[in-house]
């Protein structure tokens, strides 16, 4: 069985001073994902025994980023999608192994005032094509934080945010559009009703204190994989971050 882990960090070198890797090296990840390192190479220098280290930057300092740290050595690791306009950014790592892809990704944020909702439409049309592109060879597992509560109790007050990035009819609609092009959301499929999980709380109004989330850090898996699906986690007592971590257990 392997287990995977997905985190959005909000800054790793502060959420190493929180306690990452003692919740790193307790939950003894098989593949463990991270977004929004916020780093460039260099600037961190991050000794996880038995694990390959695999980095993305973003060409702007301080911002967004990804990596991917695993047991195995994949097959092969490729760094964005193909496409320049968005692979600027650090925002994808795609890591090959035997039976799947795991890809993780930090889904662009559409903003205050939803002025970059343009360019994340664009985004979800290549990145949905992306995965549809690797299926091809071999089935997809995807993580990271999607920057979208897909339903209304993926989040605590959706009728106030209903206009609100990350909860638009737009944003919604993409991820709808993913799922239905034979994809699962690993936490609804073994939790299909349940409310008051959340993966993410502002920094603001004691919101985590209230419990007054948004699930917007997801697995998502091809269609293929189902039978291997094991148990979806969100581990909601893990502070360090204004996310928590994700988890995904799978057999083959």
């Amino acid at each position: 069985m392997k287990k995977l882990i997905s985190w959005n960090v909000n800054g790793l070198r502060a959420c190493v001073t929180k306690g990452f890797l003692d919740f790193f090296n307790d939950i003894d990840a098989d593949v463990f994902c991270i977004q929004e390192s916020k780093l460039q190479e260099g600037q961190i220098n991050l000794e996880l025994d038995g694990y390959h280290q695999y980095w993305n930057y973003a060409d702007k300092k301080g911002y967004s980023g990804t990596a991917i740290f695993c047991k195995e050595e994949p097959l092969s690791v490729s760094y964005g999608i193909g496409i320049d306009g968005h692979d600027h950014e650090g925002r994808v790592i795609t890591a090959e192994f035997e039976n799947y892809y795991v890809v993780t990704c930090y889904t662009p944020n559409s903003q205050n005032e939803l002025k970059r909702l343009d360019y994340r439409m664009k985004w979800e049309d290549d990145f949905k094509d992306y995965l549809k592109s690797l299926e091809k060879n071999k089935p997809v597992i995807m993580c990271g934080d999607l920057n979208v509560a897909h339903t209304e109790i993926d989040l605590k007050n959706p009728k106030t945010n209903r206009k609100n990035a990350g909860f638009t009819d737009e944003e919604r609609a993409k991820m709808t559009a993913l799922l239905d092009d034979g994809f699962i959301d690993t936490y609804r499929y073994f939790n299909p009703d349940t409310e008051g999980v959340y993966s993410w709380w502002s920094y603001r109004f004691k919101a985590r204190e209230k419990n007054a989330g948004w699930r917007i850090d997801y697995f998502i898996a091809s269609d293929a994989l189902k039978e291997h699906l094991v148990s979806a986690d969100i581990h909601t007592s893990i502070m360090g971050s204004d996310h928590c971590p994700v988890e995904l257990k799978i057999d083959f």
